[in-house]
């Protein structure tokens, strides 16, 4: 299935379509979830959105959604019901195509690093299970289900892994494609 899912990518991967996903999710990442993140302060700067903190226990997961407040966490889950199911399926889809773009252009198509333009699947998979707990912890406040947070620091740190392989793949797919004058390989 992921090699049909890999093949999809490569017959989307066009210059302007990738263009235009760049754009929106620039968007996305430099203005409407930093938008978002400024709003849920409500004039505290300690404030900051649960998918953003990396590494964090329990405790100081369930201590921030307390600072929220009744109204911040209203206006936190609705973002993440709305804006922050949209920004991880631009992501997945500027991620795979610009890597798919850029390794048809660097790798012979029997290369099989060429498969690997399916990684941001996984970003955006724990991006929604990420969602899925904030929603959860935001909706059954003041109780604390610990397991439900332990899940929350996987799914973040997971994400977080596959959106850095992604841009990893970014950077070898510019240089192989550099090296090739940016030519379409067959």
């Amino acid at each position: 299935m992921l090699s049909r899912v890999s093949e999809k990518f490569y017959g989307w991967a066009k210059g302007g379509l990738v263009i235009a996903l760049l754009v929106l999710t620039g968007f996305f990442g430099g203005f409407l979830m930093p938008l978002i993140g400024g709003l849920m302060q409500g004039g505290q700067g300690d404030i900051q959105p649960l998918d953003t903190m990396l590494f964090v226990p329990p405790d100081e997961l369930f201590n921030m959604i307390e600072k929220y407040g009744e109204y911040g966490r209203v206006f936190y889950r609705n973002a993440e019901l709305t804006a922050d199911i949209a920004y991880p399926i631009a992501y997945l889809f500027f991620f795979a195509l610009a890597i798919s773009w850029l390794f048809q252009r660097g790798f012979a198509p029997e290369n099989p690093l060429r498969k690997f333009n399916v990684v941001p699947l996984g970003a955006w998979f724990f991006d929604l299970l990420e969602n899925l707990a904030i929603v959860f912890l935001l909706s059954v406040f003041p109780s604390t289900p610990t397991a439900v947070a332990w899940l929350l620091f996987a799914f973040i740190a997971l994400k977080w892994m596959f959106a850095l392989a992604c841009i990893v793949l970014v950077l070898i797919g510019l240089a192989a494609a550099l090296k090739n004058g940016f030519r379409k390989r067959a």
